[in-house]
């Protein structure tokens, strides 16, 4: 099992960050697959935490929302306060196809599950251990990360045969920060093929698509919806290729323990898992501290503020 295209090795250690390699790999592509970032004793680790997650969470008291990722006019997202308040939590978000049309759930509740977010890099011990640490801070200074930020930690359930579609789409969008800065931290915790739904990139389109738009809260009438761009499109220093081409998606095939660096501004996608075979992912995403990000973002900052990723700034 292998990507159609292979990203550079990593370094025996992560004591300097990305390689000269890497980093030449993720500035041409927008995207980097690096094996091994996770032990597999942690990714043992983490899926029996998801699966307690999965298996212990009580229905009685839980609204039943459903997470679908929809189209440009917003139509198909989620837009309770259950979802909007999830900033500081650890809550659970359905797949449509886990029920009927009368609104029934069809599936076993640990079979039913899109995601768990947002919060699970602090309130979950076995997740921040895995999100906040050297590692991950070495590799967010290699990025050019002054002052990162861990924001929107998820545990996402490719779940066999509903587990849905993701359309191309860019992170800066939902997580925007004027000029955008956010890179997604993507681990697998299960292997990933094309059989089960795993990740496709649009290699190079980091340079291509601008953020034309912004997924916020909508103050007028509640939820949330998508808006123009008004501010900066592009990173700061991002030296923009002008030339139009139809994308083309290469599939990211890995194996648990893989991370998978995503940059903001990049097209990637995922095909629906008609498959009977789950596969269970961490992610979250860094931005930079030192940027604006606004109010009307979706996600909105804890009490405290999001969390540093210590030790990444420079001496």
């Amino acid at each position: 099992m292998a990507p159609s295209r292979i990203s550079p090795p990593p370094a025996a250690d992560f004591s300097q960050g990305l390689t000269k390699e890497q980093l030449e790999f993720w500035d041409t592509n927008g995207f980097l697959l690096i094996p091994d970032a996770l032990s597999q004793e942690t990714v043992k680790e983490l899926l029996g935490e998801s699966n307690k997650m999965l298996n212990d969470f009580p229905l009685e008291d839980h609204p039943m929302t459903k997470f679908t990722t929809g189209d440009s006019e917003g139509s198909g997202h989620v837009t309770d306060q259950y979802f909007l308040e999830s900033g500081d939590k650890i809550r659970f978000f359905f797949e449509e196809d886990a029920f009927d049309a009368q609104g029934t759930l069809t599936k076993p509740k640990h079979l039913a599950i899109n995601k768990i977010g947002h919060y699970l890099h602090h309130l979950s011990p076995s997740f921040a251990c895995a999100s906040i640490n050297a590692q991950n801070a070495r590799i967010a200074h290699s990025l050019g990360f002054q002052d990162p930020r861990v924001l929107q930690s998820m545990i996402i359930c490719k779940q066999p045969e509903i587990g849905g579609r993701v359309p191309p789409h860019q992170d800066s969008v939902f997580l925007y920060t004027d000029p955008p800065s956010a890179v997604g931290f993507w681990y697998a915790l299960d292997n990933a093929s094309a059989e089960n739904g795993c990740l496709s990139f649009a290699a190079g389109s980091h340079k291509r698509a601008p953020i034309r738009q912004r997924f916020v809260r909508n103050e007028e009438h509640g939820g949330t919806h998508f808006v123009q761009n008004e501010g900066a499109q592009w990173p700061e220093g991002l030296e923009e290729d002008e030339e139009v081409k139809k994308e083309v998606y290469e599939l990211g095939e890995v194996k648990a323990g893989t991370l998978v660096l995503i940059h903001g501004n990049l097209l990637h996608k995922s095909e629906k898992n008609v498959s009977k075979k789950g596969r269970v992912a961490y992610t979250y995403h860094v931005i930079e501290g030192e940027k604006e990000y606004d109010g009307r973002n979706w996600l909105q900052p804890p009490a405290t503020g999001f969390t540093k990723l210590a030790g990444a700034t420079k001496a």
